[in-house]
C-alpha cells in the first residue's frame, strides 16, 4: 500500500479543528491487518509526533513507510517498558509530542502500552486515547448476539497451563455474559479440547481477522476441534473468539424428576456441586441446569 500526499492532506482536513496539545502523550490504534483500516486521525497525529515509540521498531518504521512517514522511533515493549516510560516522560516534559504504537491494534488492550500510560499519568501528564482496529467489536459485529442484554467480558488469553486454563474455561462456562477469548496460533488445539469439553454453548470463531485469508465461522463449542481439522491454514494465524451469551433456561424444560433431584441436591450442597451430580444423575445439561440452580436459589430467597 502506498499513500499519497493528498492522504495525509485529507487527514489533516479531517482532524486538525482538534486542539493536540505538546507535551502529552498519544496512545494510537493501529490495524490489525489491513493497513487501510488506519483512522485520518491517527494518521494526522503520527505525522505530528516529534517521537514514535513502538513495541518493535522494524515492524513500526515498515508501517510508517507504508503511509508516507519517517519518524523517530523509541522501543518500547514489554522487556523494557518501566525504563523507556522514563525516557518518554522526559520528552514529554521538553514538550513533545509522543505516539505510542503496539504492533497491531490497541495499545494496553492484550498489548505493551498500560505500564507507559501508567507511568505517564502518574508523573501528571497527558494521554490523549486515538481509537481504531478491534478484533473484538469486529468479531462481536458479525457474531449475532446483539438480540441479548448486549453485555459481555473481554478475557483475552487464558493462562499456557492446562489445569488452570481448564479452570477458566469452567468460570466461562458458568458466567450467562458473552466471553472475548485471543489465542495464539500454537495453543488454539488446546484451548478448542477444553471448550469442547467444558462448554456447552455457540461459539463464533474469527480467524486472521481483517487480512487476506480472514474466517469467520459460528459452531457449538463441540464442533470447534472438528472445524480446526478441516484445513492444515486453519490452525494458523491470530484467533478471536466469542463465546455466546447463555440462552435464558426456563424451568418447564425439565421434567418434575429433574427438578426435584435438583432441589434436593441444592438443599444440602453447594450450586456447583448439585448441578454436577444432578447432570451425572438425570443426562440434563450442565449449563442449562446451572441456569435453573440459580433462578431456584434466588426464587427461594425472595421467598425468605
Amino acid at each position: 500500500m502506498s499513500v499519497s500526499p493528498s492522504l495525509l492532506t485529507a487527514a489533516r482536513d479531517a482532524a486538525a479543528h482538534q486542539h493536540y496539545p505538546q507535551g502529552a502523550l498519544y496512545m494510537v490504534a493501529t490495524p490489525i491487518g489491513n493497513l487501510a483500516d488506519i483512522t485520518l486521525r491517527a494518521l494526522h497525529v503520527l505525522s505530528l509526533a516529534d517521537t514514535v515509540a513502538c513495541e518493535d521498531t522494524r515492524h513500526t518504521a515498515s508501517l510508517l513507510q507504508g503511509y508516507g512517514l519517517h519518524k523517530p522511533l523509541l522501543a518500547l515493549h514489554e522487556h523494557n517498558e518501566a525504563e523507556a516510560a522514563q525516557t518518554v516522560i522526559q520528552r514529554l516534559r521538553e514538550g513533545q509530542r509522543v505516539a505510542y504504537v503496539s504492533d497491531a491494534g490497541t495499545p494496553g488492550v492484550s498489548d505493551p502500552g498500560a505500564r507507559l500510560c501508567a507511568a505517564v499519568v502518574a508523573a501528571g501528564l497527558r494521554c490523549v486515547p486515538l481509537p481504531g482496529a478491534s478484533s473484538i467489536t469486529a468479531l462481536m459485529s458479525v457474531a449475532g448476539t446483539g438480540g441479548h442484554d448486549g453485555r459481555f467480558v473481554f478475557t483475552g488469553f487464558l493462562s499456557p497451563k492446562a489445569t488452570e486454563r481448564q479452570r477458566e474455561v469452567q468460570t466461562i462456562a458458568a458466567d450467562n455474559r458473552a466471553c472475548v477469548l485471543l489465542e495464539a496460533p500454537h495453543r488454539i488445539e488446546a484451548l478448542a479440547k477444553d471448550l469442547a469439553a467444558l462448554c456447552e454453548r455457540p461459539i463464533t470463531v474469527g480467524r486472521e481477522l481483517t487480512k487476506q485469508f480472514e474466517e469467520v465461522a459460528q459452531m457449538p463449542a463441540v464442533g470447534f476441534p472438528a472445524w480446526l481439522q478441516g484445513g492444515a491454514h486453519r490452525t494458523r494465524g491470530e484467533f478471536v473468539l466469542l463465546v455466546h451469551p447463555q440462552a435464558a433456561v426456563d424451568s418447564g424444560a425439565f421434567d418434575a424428576a429433574t427438578l426435584r433431584t435438583l432441589d434436593l441436591l441444592l438443599a444440602e450442597l453447594p450450586v456447583k456441586t448439585a448441578v454436577k451430580l444432578c447432570a451425572d444423575i438425570t443426562g440434563a445439561a450442565r449449563n442449562a441446569l446451572y441456569q435453573a440452580a440459580l433462578a431456584r436459589r434466588q426464587a427461594s430467597a425472595e421467598e425468605d
